[in-house]
């Protein structure tokens, strides 16, 4: 079987003190996660997708004008995922436990790989923790198709061409190390080709997965900082025990791991 990797980014890449602090308040993990679909269940799933979003988000959709063109309407998991909305919109929590039954009930999984970030005095430079975090995502992934005889292809949010020098050169950087580790000296033979960059507003998994992380951001936020995002607990409240049933070869360090030397670094 061959799937689909649909694959966006939480936290921030950059160094954490505290939520209060005025310089480095942005967060205190990075990691990326999204889902994994059955090539067969992509069109099925995208449609379901678009549908519930489209009913779920109506009132928004219509306030922007969107009624007509709402394929290409997007709204992004950090906005929708705060705990003031998560507390109190219903129709939110259910959607959420739809989506991920959903993907559970096409024989898809959702996945995280991140880590916890160090103070800025020994914090890795932010592309080695790109980097470091994504090879962790590409060879959780291979091990796991491998078992089970199958291969992948990886889709993330494209390059933008109004991004930021740091943010195009850490994309772009996501080529260089799936290629690295497609055909380096451990190659990844599930990995079919490098991974592709799509334009998040017009595929609607790619929206998907990052909705998955404006969830895993809320949790790991909660996990390694609770004084600071005690109100986060609502995400785990709320959806904790029903994503455990579609999680898979997820893996969250609670110090920075080098994925070159297979070492967390003091």
């Amino acid at each position: 079987m061959h799937y689909f990797v649909y694959l966006d980014e939480f936290g921030h890449i950059g160094p954490f003190v505290s939520k209060h602090d005025q310089r480095y308040h942005s967060s205190p993990v990075f990691g990326f996660s999204g889902i994994a679909l059955p090539v067969n269940e992509v069109r099925n799933f995208s449609t379901f997708f678009y549908e519930l979003k489209s009913q779920l988000l109506s009132f928004e959709i219509h306030r922007d004008g969107a009624d007509d063109s709402k394929w290409k309407w997007e709204k992004k998991g950090s906005a929708l995922y705060t705990v003031e909305n998560v507390e109190k919109y219903f129709d939110l929590r259910v959607a959420t436990n739809r989506i991920v039954n959903k993907i559970k009930f096409l024989k898809g999984f959702v996945f995280y790989a991140g880590i916890k970030k160090d103070v800025p005095s020994s914090a890795p430079k932010p592309d080695d923790l790109y980097v470091s975090v994504l090879r962790d995502v590409i060879r959780k992934l291979d091990a796991h198709f491998m078992k089970t005889d199958s291969t992948f292809s990886i889709f993330l949010d494209a390059v933008d061409s109004n991004e930021s020098g740091d943010k195009r050169k850490f994309r772009m950087a996501a080529i260089k190390v799936a290629t690295a580790e497609m055909f380096g000296s451990d190659p990844k033979p599930s990995l079919l080709e490098p991974p592709y960059q799509l334009e998040s507003h017009l595929y609607q998994n790619l929206q998907c997965a990052d909705w998955f992380c404006g969830i895993f951001n809320r949790i790991f936020c909660f996990r390694v900082s609770r004084t600071d995002y005690a109100d986060c607990a609502c995400f785990i409240k709320y959806f904790g025990r029903r994503l455990k049933t579609v999680i898979k070869t997820s893996i969250f360090h609670r110090r920075y791991y080098n994925t070159m030397t297979g070492r967390q670094v003091q």
